[in-house]
């Protein structure tokens, strides 16, 4: 039997050819694949720039009976993207919906590698390339550096994540891997001190800029970087990273 990555029965037909997506990595990564049977997606999903679908409204609020009126033979979702509430309604209303858990690099290819599986999809070129990427043995660790995501209040990656997994593949330790958070609140006092090489300061969820972000840090050097780079899992894993 077919299961999506919580254990959930998936039954959907083989191959899918309606697909709404409520996962901005995973939109790209299907539309990668086959774009005319990708009809919904999210506001937030803006890759590719030119996909043009209907959309569902946000990760954290879909629009259901926007949905409903697809007919999708099956809504792709995250167990961290998206609440579990809205996928039960979702089911509750008769919609079969693939569930993804992804919190490493490894866990994002053979996820997405599951997920083309059960809709009966190739797999594309640049999944087996990440494969070869970054599925290997982990790097030595070169430097150190803390991932902001959204300030005032001031928040980080912490532990148990698909960035904190992306960054140590790149040699790179995060200094909040130990916190009993996935994705901590902290003092702004405390990061600037905390000892890290660099505070990377990405451009989403949170949008760092050059006037907006590194002005607020007197110890610890900052960097702007590419959010998509660092919190994607898709065709993004086989661009450069300039972190």
């Amino acid at each position: 039997m077919t299961t999506d990555d919580l254990g959930h029965p998936y039954a959907g037909p083989t191959p899918a050819r309606c697909v709404v997506s409520l996962v901005p990595s995973l939109t790209e990564a299907l539309v990668s694949v086959d774009r005319a049977a990708v009809v919904g997606a999210t506001d937030w999903c803006t890759h590719p720039h030119d996909l043009e679908v209907t959309r569902v409204r946000g990760t954290k609020n879909p629009d259901r009976q926007a949905i409903l009126a697809l007919e999708p033979d099956v809504v792709v979702a995250n167990k961290e993207e998206n609440r579990e509430l809205d996928v039960q309604r979702l089911r509750d209303a008769g919609v079969t919906v693939y569930v993804t858990d992804i919190r490493t690099v490894p866990d994002a290819v053979t996820s997405i590698e599951r997920l083309l599986d059960a809709l009966g999809w190739d797999r594309p070129a640049w999944l087996t390339t990440a494969r070869e990427q970054w599925c290997g043995p982990l790097p030595p660790v070169t430097r150190s550096a803390a991932v902001a995501i959204w300030r005032d209040p001031w928040m980080v990656v912490g532990s148990d994540t698909f960035t904190g997994d992306l960054l140590r593949r790149l040699g790179i330790a995060n200094v909040y891997a130990d916190s009993p958070d996935r994705y901590p609140h902290v003092e702004l006092a405390d990061l600037d001190a905390i000892g890290a090489d660099v505070v990377l300061l990405p451009d989403e969820p949170y949008v760092f800029t050059a006037d907006d972000g590194p002005e607020a840090f007197s110890h610890t050097p900052t960097k702007l970087v590419n959010g998509r780079a660092l919190t994607w899992y898709g065709p993004s894993l086989v661009e450069p990273i300039d972190a």
